[in-house]
């Protein structure tokens, strides 16, 4: 185990002890949706009882309100256990089963629980490979993905990139070596699927001068970088998560990754198989939310909550009435 799983196993035992739950239960920070019913008052999922639980961050919170509002109002007793610290413990409670649903990101699958170094840059191809070898070895269902893609990118300022002409990454390299100036944080800097290894594949090494010489690169905290980015100071490009609310907030571009660099990290929900043999409706309840999340979207609801302040459980509500899905 890694020093970092160990903190999260730690701090998972701690929580399981305090709530005084058996086995590897988790414990929600946020355990509270909306009551909500569908629009035409039927109840496909009566008499099911479900967990959902979710990751910490923003948007998986986000994504297990909207599923836990959404399939409490289909009829489901729902059990809210959203916002498990970190990736472990939601993982780790859905292969107990301890929890039956959470939205998971193809990219974290491949590569966090297969340890996987192949870079797959089709999304339904890489879905499909890990959708076959989940099921195998874990009997989880990934159901097919929503059409987000919460990757990472770059981007810049609307008129920066307006002025310098650029709406790819090949753009990019192709301006004058004084253009390219970059801002990202230390772990995208460091990481084996990160900031050098992309300049290489867009043949504009790190520290080359004819490259990105080491003084076009300047390292930060992570959210330094979206304000650092909208100013084009001291950088016209900076690193990005697509679906991150501060991009539409900022109003930054986002560049093509032309070359298909960064590996699909699209949000799908996982099903126990147990639990979607026993309630095979999930596959269409569920479906109807995927097919409606895109990049726009969801940097619009993780915008509300992460600059606006709003709660999750309101926004998820709040979508789900505005697409007519409950009332």
């Amino acid at each position: 185990m890694t020093a970092f799983g160990t903190r999260v196993a730690a701090l998972l035992t701690a929580l399981i002890a305090l709530a005084m739950l058996p086995g590897c239960g988790l414990v929600s920070s946020s355990g509270t949706f909306h009551e909500a019913r569908l629009p035409d008052g039927s109840r496909p999922l009566d008499g099911a009882k479900l967990v959902v639980t979710s990751k910490s961050f923003t948007e998986g919170v986000l994504l297990g309100k909207i599923t836990a509002t959404y399939l409490a109002a289909a009829g489901a007793k729902v059990t809210d256990m959203t916002g498990a610290p970190g990736s472990a413990s939601s993982r780790q409670a859905q292969l107990n089963g301890d929890a039956d649903i959470l939205w998971e990101y193809t990219g974290t699958g491949w590569v966090n629980y297969h340890n996987e170094t192949e870079t797959i840059a089709d999304p339904h191809q890489l879905w499909q490979r890990v959708h076959d070898v989940e099921k195998h070895d874990y009997d989880l269902e990934w159901l097919p993905p929503a059409n987000f893609n919460d990757t990472y990118a770059f981007a810049a300022a609307g008129p920066t990139a307006q002025r310098l002409g650029v709406r790819t990454l090949s753009d990019v390299a192709a301006l004058p070596v004084r253009d390219r100036t970059f801002c990202v944080d230390d772990e995208f800097f460091s990481r084996a699927d990160g900031f050098i290894p992309m300049l290489q594949k867009y043949g504009i090494p790190y520290n080359d001068p004819n490259g990105v010489p080491a003084g076009n690169v300047t390292r930060m905290d992570a959210g330094v970088v979206y304000t650092a980015t909208a100013k084009s100071a001291p950088c016209n490009f900076g690193m990005v998560y697509t679906t991150d609310g501060r991009v539409k907030n900022l109003h930054l571009v986002v560049l093509d990754d032309d070359k298909k660099f960064f590996l699909p990290y699209s949000g799908a929900a996982v099903v126990r198989g147990e639990i979607i043999d026993r309630y095979p409706q999930l596959r269409t309840l569920l479906g109807t939310i995927s097919e409606r999340l895109t990049n726009d979207l969801m940097q619009e609801l993780n915008g509300r909550v992460d600059i606006d302040g709003e709660d999750p459980a309101d926004v998820a509500y709040d979508w789900l009435r505005s697409e007519n899905l409950v009332k």
